[in-house]
């Protein structure tokens, strides 16, 4: 069965203040345009999904919101995943593993170097970090989820190209 994961880049986030816990970031108002931008691609080429999945970090969950709105995605939906902040790529793959074989177009909204590090190990190619707001479609033939651990797809879209 093909499969669509959608990677997302949390959008551009405030510098820290001192002593501001990392976790706590906010979007800057042009990471909140670029989060809309990316909902609006996301919109246009790939109208629905099935599940989003989120780090709860301030910055993604941010980012996460602005775009669920715009898919009209339920909000009270999105899985946000403890795991996901500033996950390394085996982190993602097992939190992708576990989703319910009926998900067919998944969301994920993290942080680098992990997610980059994920969508070069699903393509098996060499990209540059993604940007911010910056999101990639892999096209993935799986049975179920579970089966993301051995097998690679192909960078169907990224973000500004029309599918």
């Amino acid at each position: 069965m093909q499969r669509k994961l959608l990677i997302c880049r949390h959008a551009e986030a405030e510098d820290p203040y001192p002593l501001q816990p990392d976790f706590e970031r906010e979007l800057t108002s042009y990471g909140s345009q670029q989060a809309r931008d990316t909902a609006k691609w996301l919109r246009e080429n790939f109208s629905k999904v099935d599940k989003i999945i989120s780090s709860p970090a301030k910055r993604a969950s941010q980012t996460t919101r602005i775009i669920a709105g715009k898919l009209y995605f339920d909000e009270e939906m999105v899985n946000y995943e403890p795991d996901l902040y500033n996950a390394k790529e085996h982190q993602l793959v097992k939190v992708l593993s576990e989703l319910p074989a009926d998900k067919t177009t998944v969301l994920l909204v993290g942080h680098n170097p992990g997610i980059t590090k994920l969508v070069r190990e699903l393509a098996d190619e060499m990209l540059g970090y993604l940007d911010t707001a910056q999101a990639i479609c892999i096209q993935i033939e799986l049975e179920s989820w579970e089966q993301i651990y051995y097998t690679t797809g192909v960078v169907f879209s990224r973000t500004g190209q029309k599918v």
